[in-house]
């Protein structure tokens, strides 16, 4: 195994398989890697890199070095991995201001330790005084769920919005209209999330030490920009369903 690993590379970072090989795989190979690349355009991420540096030390001399002392988040922010909901821009906030983590369609798993890792360090470490799970109208992880369709390992990640789904099917099944159905799934799937946040552990322990912290809903809506606020809210334990309510003294 380690003999066909080592293969791959020498210490020019060219493919030593690929040296030795076929020189038609060569070609292929540099195709692809070129076709990437140009698809991509890092020249072009680093001259917007260097653009904001400059405009920002223009507005700030100091914001870079005072940036690198530490972060005081006020605001954990839980989103899609959409590239078109970017939580930070949408809310026009500047770095420092949000922590922010994504994945496909805003899921919160209690059983993903990514999340709950998230949850747990600007929670217990960062002292964010909000969390927001913010979902968006026309999110593809929702509508894939909707529509019963196989497309792969992301069928395992998305049953949890079929569970929601079973959930409130008698409100899905009295919508008619597919395009409403899919909308209101889109505001469900946030509130969802929001009240599996207060579940947490971490999120209680936080309540029953007095700390400051409120958890909410909102949807982006992608069409007109604008951020929806679900109407949730949950500000202590005493909102939270007295299944996943953690008592003291688990010990």
């Amino acid at each position: 195994t380690n003999h066909y690993r080592n293969c791959f590379r020498d210490p020019s970072g060219t493919s030593s398989f690929l040296k030795q090989g076929n020189p038609s795989i060569q070609t292929e190979f540099n195709e692809k890697i070129n076709t990437t690349m140009g698809r991509i355009d890092i020249a072009t991420l680093l001259a917007n890199n260097e653009k904001f540096r400059k405009d920002t030390l223009a507005k700030d001399p100091k914001f870079f070095e005072k940036q690198a002392t530490g972060q005081t988040p006020t605001t954990l922010w839980i989103g899609c991995a959409d590239s078109r909901c970017p939580g930070d821009q949408i809310v026009k906030a500047m770095p420092g201001e949000i922590f922010e983590t994504r994945n496909i369609a805003n899921c919160v798993v209690h059983s993903d330790l990514n999340m709950m890792s998230v949850i747990e360090y600007a929670v217990k470490y960062l002292k964010v005084k909000k969390i927001v799970v913010c979902g968006h109208y026309a999110c593809g992880g929702i509508h894939a769920a909707l529509s019963g369709k196989m497309y792969g390992s992301i069928d395992n990640w998305l049953r949890h919005i079929k569970d929601e789904m079973r959930n409130h099917e008698e409100t899905l099944n009295s919508i008619h209209d597919e395009e409403e159905k899919f909308k209101h799934m889109c505001e469900i799937h946030a509130i969802e999330g929001a009240l599996a946040v207060a579940d947490t552990q971490i999120v209680q322990e936080a309540w029953s030490k007095g700390q400051e912290l409120s958890v909410h809903a909102m949807v982006y809506d992608l069409a007109t920009g604008t951020l929806k606020d679900m109407g949730v809210s949950i500000n202590s334990a005493h909102d939270v369903n007295p299944i996943f309510a953690y008592k003291a003294g688990g010990h």
